[in-house]
């Protein structure tokens, strides 16, 4: 992702609760087909949008440019640098004419990886990581699949020295217990679709108290992203109507991983008392 596309993606974030709903379906489209841009018309999007010419250039002046083709001529140019990518690890080869299961799933995983790897940002990663060394607490939120993600990542987290939990979704919605963070917490979503609304609004909640919001999603429109400061964009396509989490699972493996050795020190004596203590459980055992 290139610092130009951040700019665009910055200017649509900035309009976006204040664009009328026509807008917010054209916002959505262009955020969501970033690559196909350059090639298509302002008829050809109208005509995908269900929104009229004069509505797509209003759009545009609205998030700061002159009109449609100025809008288009800076997508292209912000992909240029982004033209050519390479996988990072080869597919899985089939191992027979018959249709394997196996490895037609293990070759959307790995595809996955490979595209995550490719396009995620890694300043708002490593700016992620920051966020979350530098914070008090990091609380970490999501339903369905992405809260035993959220519960996993705050495990981790907890294994290399940051002070970390998970929302429960129980007696109260996540909204209410956003009420008790402090501003230098952190709250990470998991948001894939379909997109659960009590994350969308415990993220909304947070920003609007100030509280630094980290997006694990899987494409740069879904809703989270708008009131999130690091959005870390991770492919989740699956056979299956649920969404895969092969690499999501290594996103959340990074993270804590980076933490430990940007802090070293701390996350050895979180460590070496975490060994004294199953030691001592061993021996009361015996």
């Amino acid at each position: 992702m290139t610092a130009r596309y951040k700019e665009i993606k910055e200017k649509i974030q900035q309009k976006f609760e204040k664009l009328p709903r026509n807008h917010r379906n054209i916002a959505d489209y262009i955020v969501d087909n970033f690559d196909k841009i350059p090639f298509l018309s302002v008829h050809e999007i109208a005509d995908k949008t269900g929104a009229s010419v004069a509505s797509i250039v209003r759009f545009a002046q609205r998030i700061g440019y002159s009109g449609y083709s100025d809008l288009r001529e800076a997508i292209a140019f912000s992909l240029q640098s982004h033209l050519t990518k390479k996988d990072t690890f080869p597919l899985v080869r089939q191992s027979s004419k018959d249709e394997d299961i196996l490895t037609s799933v293990a070759n959307i995983d790995v595809m996955n990886i490979n595209e995550t790897l490719n396009e995620l940002d890694r300043d708002l990663f490593n700016h992620a990581v920051k966020l979350m060394i530098q914070s008090n607490r990091v609380f970490t939120a999501g339903l369905g699949i992405s809260y035993l993600l959220a519960e996993i990542l705050a495990y981790q987290l907890t294994q290399v020295g940051i002070d970390a939990s998970v929302l429960k979704h129980t007696y109260s919605v996540f909204e209410e217990q956003i009420l008790y963070l402090k501003k230098n917490d952190v709250l990470v979503t998991f948001s894939f679709p379909p997109y659960s609304i009590e994350t969308i609004d415990a993220a909304k909640a947070a920003n609007k108290k100030g509280i630094k919001v980290i997006s694990i999603t899987n494409k740069p429109s879904s809703p989270v992203t708008f009131y999130s400061e690091a959005v870390l964009i991770v492919k989740s396509e699956n056979m299956l109507f649920t969404n895969s989490f092969a690499a999501i699972s290594v996103i959340i493996n990074a993270l804590a991983t980076a933490c430990a050795v940007k802090n070293k020190s701390n996350a050895k004596i979180i460590l070496d008392e975490s060994d004294k203590i199953m030691t001592n459980q061993k021996l009361v055992i015996k």
